[in-house]
């Protein structure tokens, strides 16, 4: 089903019933057509579905600000330390602040 940009922007709009009665094809709307869905429960929205591209854009860092992380690492000297080198610097550092309050 082709979809106009405009309609690729508005959410479907679900009761819970028929989320779960077309949950599949509800699954492929929002994968296939970007869209979220909206579920309301007597006119009040409750929760939101997803694909999972709009997700991991929503969720993950900007590229822009995974650099800007990167160069302060490099600059703090701290982008080659091991695992267990970071789990120690947090239990110090929180150790620290604890003796503080």
């Amino acid at each position: 089903m082709a979809t106009s940009p405009t309609l690729k922007n508005t959410p479907l709009v679900v009761s819970p019933i028929d989320a779960r009665t077309n949950l599949g094809k509800l699954l492929t709307r929002v994968d296939t057509e970007r869209r979220s869905l909206i579920i309301e429960k007597h006119g009040t929205p409750r929760a939101i579905l997803l694909s999972i591209h709009d997700y991991v854009r929503l969720a993950a860092p900007e590229p822009e600000v995974l650099k800007i992380i990167g160069q302060e690492s490099e600059r703090n000297q701290t982008s080659s330390l091991s695992s267990r080198q970071i789990d120690q610097l947090i239990r110090t550092t929180r150790a620290q602040k604890k003796k503080k309050k």
